[in-house]
C-alpha cells in the first residue's frame, strides 16, 4: 500500500472513530431519557390510581416534575440521590433534573420513593427548572392541605405555588422528608 493512501486510511479511521463515540454516546442519553421518561409515567399511574383527583390537579398545573429517589442510611449517616423530569404544560418541554440529600440522625436501612411536584405558577416553575431547588433545614413538611379542598388532598405545601405528592410503597405520605435536598439540572442528559 502506497504511503500516501495509508494515511489516507489512518485519517478517515481516526475522523470516524469520534463520531462513533458522539453516536453512542447519544444512543446511551436517549436511553437513559426513556427511562426517566417510564419512571415518570409509572409514577403518575400509580398516584392517579391512588388518588384519581391529582390528573385534574396536574393536567390544570403550569407544569410537574416527577422523581425516582433512593435513600440508604447507616448509623448516622445517609444520603439520598435521583433523577426524574420536569414538563412544562404549555410548551410540554421537558427538563431532566438530579436530587441529592444527606440525612442526618440515627437510624439504619434503605428507602425508595417517587415524588410527584406540582407548579401552579410558570414562575414556580421556572424558578424549580432554571435555579435548582434545595430544601434547608426544615425537618419535615406536615399535613395534607385540608383548606385546599379535594383538589389537592394528599398533596403537601412545600413552597408557594409548589405542592408534593410522595409516594411510598405504602401509599401516599402524610408527611414528607426533605432536610438538605438539593434538586438541579442533569447536564449529563443533555
Amino acid at each position: 500500500m502506497h504511503s500516501s493512501t495509508r494515511r489516507g486510511l489512518i485519517l478517515a479511521l481516526c475522523l470516524s472513530l469520534p463520531a462513533a463515540a458522539i453516536a453512542q454516546s447519544d444512543t446511551a442519553v436517549i436511553e437513559k431519557r426513556n427511562q426517566v421518561r417510564e419512571m415518570a409515567r409509572d409514577a403518575l399511574s400509580s398516584l392517579f390510581e391512588i388518588n384519581p383527583s391529582a390528573r385534574t390537579v396536574i393536567e390544570h398545573a403550569a407544569g410537574f416534575g416527577v422523581f425516582s429517589t433512593f435513600g440508604v442510611k447507616f448509623l448516622f449517616a445517609g444520603g439520598t440521590t435521583g433523577k426524574g423530569l420536569v414538563v412544562n404544560n404549555r410548551t410540554h418541554r421537558e427538563t431532566f433534573m438530579r436530587m441529592v440529600g444527606a440525612q442526618a440522625g440515627l437510624g439504619f436501612g434503605a428507602k425508595s420513593d417517587r415524588l410527584v411536584f406540582v407548579f401552579e405558577t410558570q414562575a414556580a416553575l421556572r424558578n424549580f427548572v432554571d435555579q435548582g431547588w434545595e430544601f434547608g433545614a426544615q425537618a419535615n413538611v406536615a399535613a395534607a392541605l385540608a383548606d385546599q379542598g379535594a383538589m389537592m388532598s394528599g398533596a403537601l405545601a412545600v413552597s408557594p405555588g409548589v405542592y408534593v405528592y410522595q409516594i411510598t410503597s405504602s401509599g401516599l405520605a402524610a408527611q414528607l422528608t426533605v432536610s438538605g435536598t438539593k434538586y438541579f439540572r442533569d447536564d449529563e442528559m443533555y
